[in-house]
């Protein structure tokens, strides 16, 4: 059988001898010769890694954007212009990308590599009929592997032998409880992996118990290499923020190339010198890129990573800070990120009552006869869990869940050991769902304890424990209660009990679990951690949807998304991985913003529906923790990894690692992803007015019969100083205190969108206007001073200008000079230099300056304020419209 009929066979249908004859294996195993045809024939089992990108051509495609080329362009016209502070400047910006994205492409190709590591290094098999220890990439389909607790199963596998064998799958299903497996063939072929009971899954570990199975595939054909191929399949979508950025560069472009031309013609027309003008307009072109904009998004990102680290957010990409900031859904994973990832006894019936545990009594030192005490008594000795030398509860989750509910209420295992030691057991298997143990019990007699099944225990059972002793049972109210509890998402376990006149011999143990007393019951989950529902309140505040992927059963997930409160309306879908698998795309794209939950999904099903989402013109973020999250992880526009109970595989897939694994950071990383956009938009703001401002000033001096105001080496001096310094130092700017209560941002919203290109036209204009009026007034009162007035009112009306964009709203004399102490300085830095170009002799004949008188400087300072009570009163109007 070829390798692409072998991937056609529906294994978990056929029973053990048909999958064996289907493989042409026998409880033998292969002989030596047939495993290296084997060999030969379906590869080794090993996850293939596809080529990989050399390093040198990550390096340059870090050139490719259209930002980045314009800023070279850039930098070689003011090397030719002689400007070789700006060449150096915008030389390192470029440089300083280029590392960045260098070292976070390089750091995304990990993620196979670890991925490689869950694959177990070696195998026990049967060859030759011989039980012999082989390297695990040797395995071949038709080996018969031998498993026990500890081992990571070394391939896909039809198991045909299991003695109490539990399977941890969580990495791969998100199921947060380790799976009974057994050897029976089930009927359905649709099955999720978590419902293959008679299958065993690469890379997952043997919690409990021994068993054998037949490799049914290896290599990139298991369900782990399956994922590798997803994983490696997946290209990193770009950021809101590089999109935006993008079409704001070629945008840009073509107006700069526009302007200048008018300008150069312009200035020709009215008889300038022909060399003056084309060194303007060039002069202008250069002013007009906002160079440092790379500079300050990157220096805005990590300043926001920083912070994140500290609020327990470990940022692996940095564009992801921002990217929090765009979201519009969530897609969180259910175990160990909604919920603790720890089973706990939620509900306990005993004495006909059903009570939520918290409210259940404490044992105050008298032993009762009731049905609570013994409930309480049996979970505890019926019970393989122990305590460790710290105190921490060690064993099997769901023995760890009662152990610890019979601790909290007084009832220790090892006092009550002293009493009543184990004398015998009956292990639990998967056919007999039940558990039984005998103890030393009063009046000499032995007690056993019978845990199991609820169905399986009634059957058993011809009495039941009240608070006044065994009376005859009432199957009929205990099967209401024990559905009751099943139907609020809870796993149910009873528990009962006979008393004995002494230790039956080993032959009667087979009737030991007969004539029993039903004693009571407990319901058990994986319950949400204590702040989920309150972060995913905030999500919904801040218009972010959150959506539960789980690989948990329907009824489980949909009760934990209530709970937490990510269904909240009746219109909020769940949806389960077989009905997904049924629709065809345009269906579920119809249907997809509806679906609250998902439940029993396979990996390639999470990546589906983040595509879809995206389809639908979402920012999707995704969390997650296991393998079978690796690639929609790395397919979202943010993939977030937990960081204690996260796999290196998802970890390495992510954009971010929440190092607390506490679902509640997010909500703290998109309120830093928004604050950083914000700032990121008032640089924009600021440093496209200011070069609008001097477009306007040298664009309208012609058109009004005046000579240009500005020389080359003006236009120069005031894009270095006052773009770069104080444009930076918005950086640091805090969030506005609605950042967390207004909608995500629309994906496909303009970088210019809610006013910011008519601020930069309007506000632009009237920095031109005040420069121009400043010339007009003083060109024949100052012949020698008017060039230097103009020049110092431009550079000056920029620095009111970041003072009062730093918010949208509030007035900059409520926000406090103080409260960016950063800007603050960078302005008075600023007016500095800028006071040095004009009084300072040796630098006068650079720039083309003279001194000015205390009037002229107090007239420049007036003159440049305007700009600022102009912005000033547009946010008092702004305001004045919200409060309406």
């Amino acid at each position: 059988m070829d390798a692409s009929q072998m991937e056609t066979v529906v294994w978990h249908r056929l029973d053990a001898d048909g999958a064996a004859r289907t493989l042409e294996s026998s409880p033998r195993g292969l002989t030596d010769a047939a495993a290296r045809e084997r060999l030969t024939q379906y590869g080794s089992n090993e996850l293939v890694e596809k080529r990989r990108k050399p390093a040198w051509r990550m390096f340059l495609d870090q050139f490719k954007d259209f930002m980045i080329l314009v800023l070279i362009a850039a930098a070689v016209v003011s090397g030719l212009l002689g400007e070789p502070a700006d060449t150096i400047a915008i030389v390192v910006i470029v440089l300083l990308n280029a590392v960045l994205g260098f070292v976070q492409e390089y750091r995304a190709e990990k993620a196979m590599a670890a991925l490689k590591k869950m694959a177990s290094p070696t195998a026990a098999v049967i060859r030759n009929g011989r039980t012999t220890s082989i390297a695990a990439a040797d395995l071949v389909p038709g080996d018969v592997v031998m498993l026990e607790a500890g081992n990571v199963v070394p391939a896909d596998l039809r198991l045909t032998e299991t003695v109490q064998l539990r399977v941890e799958e969580a990495a791969l299903t998100g199921e947060s409880v380790a799976v009974e497996k057994d050897v029976a063939a089930l009927e359905e072929a649709d099955l999720s992996l978590g419902d293959r009971r008679n299958m065993a899954y690469k890379g997952t570990l043997v919690a409990y118990g021994r068993g054998r199975g037949l490799v049914t595939a290896t290599g990139m054909r298991t369900e782990l290499g399956k994922i590798a191929s997803l994983l490696q399949g997946q290209d990193e979508g770009r950021t809101p923020l590089q999109k935006r950025l993008t079409v704001f560069g070629q945008k840009l472009a073509w107006a700069i190339l526009a302007i200048c031309a008018v300008v150069f013609v312009a200035g020709l027309l009215r008889g300038e010198p022909p060399l003056l003008m084309l060194l303007t307009a060039i002069s202008l072109a250069v002013a007009a890129i906002p160079e440092a904009l790379p500079a300050v998004v990157t220096i805005s990102l990590a300043l926001g990573a920083r912070k994140l680290v500290r609020q327990q957010a470990l940022i692996r990409k940095l564009p992801a800070v921002e990217t929090l900031g765009s979201v519009t859904y969530i897609c969180t994973d259910k175990t160990g990120t909604l919920t603790l990832n720890r089973m706990t006894v939620e509900e306990a019936y005993a004495d006909g009552r059903l009570q939520k545990t918290d409210e259940l009594p404490a044992v105050d030192g008298q032993r009762a006869a009731g049905g609570l005490d013994l409930l309480l008594t049996g979970l505890a000795l019926c019970n393989d869990a122990r305590l460790d030398a710290e105190g921490a509860v060690v064993g099997e989750p769901t023995e760890a869940a009662l152990l610890e509910l019979a601790r909290k209420k007084g009832h220790l295992k090892s006092e009550l050991e002293k009493t009543a030691p184990r004398l015998a057991e009956i292990p639990f298997d998967s056919d007999r769902k039940r558990m039984t143990t005998f103890h030393r019990w009063e009046n000499d007699q032995v007690i056993s304890f019978t845990k199991g099944a609820v169905e399986e225990l009634l059957d058993r059972c011809r009495q039941m424990q009240t608070a006044d002793g065994p009376v005859p049972i009432d199957g009929a109210r205990i099967r209401e209660t024990a559905e009751r509890i099943a139907g609020e998402g809870l796993r149910t376990l009873g528990l009962a009990m006979r008393l004995w006149q002494t230790l039956p011999d080993e032959g009667q143990t087979a009737g030991a679990e007969t004539d029993l007393v039903f004693v009571g019951m407990v319901g058990m989950m994986d319950p949400p951690r204590p702040e989920a529902a309150e972060a995913v309140a905030m999500c919904r505040s801040a218009g972010i949807r959150p959506v539960m992927i789980t690989g948990d059963h329907p009824l489980t997930a949909e009760v934990i998304a209530r709970r937490v409160g990510v269904i909240a309306d009746r219109d909020s879908a769940v949806l389960t991985g077989r009905e997904l698998a049924r629709m065809d795309q345009e269906e579920f794209e119809s249907r997809v913003e509806k679906v609250r939950v998902y439940a029993r999904v396979a990996p390639e099903q999470k990546l589906r529906i983040v595509e879809a989402l995206q389809d639908k013109g979402h920012f999707v973020a995704m969390t997650g923790d296991g393998v079978n999250d690796a690639p929609a992880l790395k397919r979202a526009d943010i993939g977030v990894a937990m960081g204690i109970t996260g796999t290196d595989v998802s970890k390495e897939a992510s954009h971010m690692i929440l190092l607390d694994d506490n679902f509640a950071t997010i909500v703290k990383a998109v309120r830093e992803g928004r604050r950083i956009f914000d700032n990121i938009r008032k640089f924009i703001k600021y440093t496209m007015t200011s070069n609008s401002g001097e477009i306007f000033t040298i664009f309208m001096a012609p058109f009004l019969g005046l000579p240009i105001p500005l020389l080359p080496i003006h236009i120069l001096w005031i894009n270095l100083v006052t773009d770069g310094v104080p444009g930076l130092a918005l950086a640091a700017e805090p969030g506005e205190a609605d950042i967390m209560k207004r909608p995500p941002r629309h994906p496909k919203e303009s970088i210019f969108a809610n006013g910011l290109g008519g601020h930069i036209i309007w506000v632009g204009l009237l920095m031109g206007s005040v420069s121009i009026l400043t010339q007009a007034i003083f060109i024949d009162g100052c012949p020698t001073h008017w060039q230097t007035m103009v020049f110092t009112v431009l550079c000056l009306s920029q620095m009111g200008h970041v003072l009062a964009v730093r918010s949208e709203r509030t007035s900059f004399f409520k926000q406090g000079a103080l409260s960016n102490k950063p800007l603050l300085g960078a302005v008075l830095l600023t007016f500095i230099l800028q006071m040095a170009t004009i009084y300072v002799p040796l630098l006068n004949p650079i720039f083309k300056t003279a001194p000015l008188t205390a009037g002229e400087l107090l007239v420049t300072i007036l003159l440049s304020s305007v700009v600022f009570v102009a912005v000033e009163i547009e946010k008092t109007v702004k305001r004045w419209r919200k409060s309406r």
